[in-house]
């Protein structure tokens, strides 16, 4: 609870899962300007101590409840002892702009975990620090949580947390993610949101670039990233070879695994979610 004693957070459910709780909070973002919808995870442990967070960043349309519901991670995460934060994936409310088409691909619902520069979504459109710097606090102080952190997500929310752990690697012990955009600067959904979202100078896409970033990174974090071979996204959208070239040139310490048969969906990442929860443990609980 905060030092003023007032709780910050507004509990909307709360159910018992594996002996820890699932909770779905609302709270007033100052970061987004509008009220803002996320999910947690508490594992049992959390109800004696401190625990360590995986946060997850969902894709493309997705709200904080599709990994909640369809990832079946809370099993593993009681196990190990760690909790999971799946915020929502972009500002929503009225006065939040959208795409003027209502195109799933820019707007609400993809908000692309940057902070605009371009009106009219520089007042609401700040994602980035939400996630970095604003939702942690916020959580830290309110919930029984450790400050160590790991960071994953999926399509657009792999981006996402290839991003922010790339260029935050202080605030993060690893970083995973599953059928990341990789390359968005040379890809359309990448190119439609960053041209919506950003100035006209493409220099200043590169900072949300995980190619970019991880090709000159100097001490890159922990890295694994799944793949599934019969993505419809892969490779166009996706990208994962600029990836895998970037971690070649910077020499990382990345796992990019391209996985036979599997495609976009929450089937793939419910296949290799327990993978992934135990190789964070492996950084956040040692």
């Amino acid at each position: 609870m905060s030092a003023s004693g007032t709780m910050k957070l507004n509990k909307v459910s709360e159910q018992l899962c594996f002996g820890g709780k699932q909770i779905r909070f609302t709270h007033t973002s100052t970061a987004l300007s509008c009220e803002m919808q996320f999910s947690v995870f508490l594992p049992p442990q959390a109800e004696t101590q401190p625990v360590p967070a995986l946060y997850w960043l969902s894709g493309l349309t997705c709200t904080d409840e599709n990994f909640s519901a369809k990832a079946g991670a809370q099993r593993i995460a009681a196990e190990l002892g760690i909790a999971l934060i799946m915020p929502d994936t972009s500002p929503r409310g009225e006065g939040v702009p959208d795409d003027e088409n209502g195109a799933y691909d820019f707007g609400l619902g993809a908000g692309f975990y940057v902070n605009a520069t371009r009106e009219p979504f520089t007042k609401h459109y700040r994602m980035y620090d939400y996630i970095v710097n604003e939702l942690p606090q916020l959580l830290e102080a309110e919930l029984p949580l450790s400050d160590k952190r790991a960071i994953s997500g999926h399509s657009m929310g792999g981006h996402g947390a290839l991003v922010i752990g790339l260029r935050n690697p202080q605030r993060y012990s690893s970083i995973s993610a599953f059928s990341p955009i990789c390359n968005p600067v040379n890809c359309p959904w990448g190119i439609k949101a960053f041209s919506g979202y950003l100035a006209d100078d493409k220099s200043q896409w590169q900072q949300y670039d995980a190619s970019v970033l991880l090709a000159i990174a100097q001490d890159p974090l922990p890295l694994l990233v799944d793949q599934g071979s019969a993505d419809s996204f892969y490779p166009e959208q996706l990208r994962t070879d600029s990836l895998i070239a970037a971690a070649k040139q910077s020499a990382a310490p990345a796992e990019i695994r391209l996985q036979a048969g599997y495609d976009h969906s929450y089937y793939f990442i419910a296949s290799f979610i327990e993978q992934h929860l135990r190789f964070h443990a492996r950084y956040l609980c040692s």
